[in-house]
């Protein structure tokens, strides 16, 4: 059997719509019918809400308590998005709370054991993807999700501030991969977020194109419905006829082809 594909979606910058993107990939999984785990590793929750769970009766800090081989497990919840006939079932999450802000220095404590706790407790769990959404930071907990991932998805906009971080991810990837070895952790590239018609956005994503080549995706257009899909707790796919939204979800499908494209052509060959 083959390996779970695991997406860590990482940025050291908040408000470039990390979650969107991860709650995107997960709504292009739930529309093809992927078997499909969201991890929040993001203190905010943002994941968890959008994914349409409120006041969780546990989270994934119950994972990095202590290291317990396959506990995420018994930690998943069945999020809130529909069914829909020819789907699988909703996405699972694992779910984060504000406790989860003070996980990173009590596993300061732990010299061995502090950066792989969730690989640890993701060992032996069964979906077809899992999705982690890391916190806007390049402390333990991503460091946890990237020890976990077998790719890391690196999202930005197109502006001088977001842009200017993602040489310093880059390196935090290159040198957590360095450090596992065969054992893989590959970069599954650059997602351009909430892309513009400015002048400006235009120059900063040609900006990211002309520094780092194929390893920037094809973008994710600023469109009203995307944020208004995560305010539902829904997928993007299952917004219906909003203005947008048709064209939102189709850029994320071409994103997650781009990212998973193990997946998609395993479920392209079964239609």
């Amino acid at each position: 059997m083959a390996a779970v594909p695991v997406v860590a979606v990482l940025n050291q910058k908040g408000g470039v719509g990390k979650t969107t993107i991860a709650l995107g990939l997960a709504a292009s999984a739930w529309s093809r019918g992927v078997d499909t785990l969201v991890i929040d590793l993001d203190p905010q929750g943002n994941a968890t809400t959008g994914l349409g769970v409120w006041e969780p009766p546990f989270s994934v800090d119950h994972a990095l308590a202590e290291e317990r081989a396959g506990s995420i497990a018994g930690l998943r919840l069945t999020s809130g998005w529909p069914t829909e006939s020819g789907s699988a079932r909703p996405p699972s999450v694992v779910a984060a709370t504000p406790a989860l802000a003070l996980r990173e220095s009590q596993l300061l404590m732990d010299p061995i054991g502090a950066n792989d706790r969730l690989a640890v407790a993701l060992q032996g769990v069964s979906h077809e993807l899992v999705i982690i959404d890391c916190p806007p930071s390049l402390g333990l907990l991503t460091v946890n999700g990237l020890f976990a991932a077998d790719r890391a998805l690196i999202v930005t906009e197109p502006s001088a501030w977001s842009s200017d971080g993602v040489g310093q991810i880059m390196r935090t990837v290159d040198r957590i991969a360095t450090r596992r070895g065969t054992d893989g952790l590959r970069l599954a590239g650059i997602a351009v977020n909430r892309l513009g018609r400015t002048r400006d956005a235009k120059y900063w994503d040609q900006q990211l194109r002309d520094e780092h080549g194929d390893l920037v995706l094809p973008p994710v257009h600023l469109r009203a419905a995307i944020p208004e899909a995560s305010a539902a707790s829904l997928p993007i796919h299952a917004l219906g006829p909003r203005p947008g939204a048709a064209e939102a979800a189709a850029e994320i499908d071409t994103l997650f082809e781009a990212v998973v494209p193990d997946i998609a052509d395993r479920r392209a060959d079964l239609h």
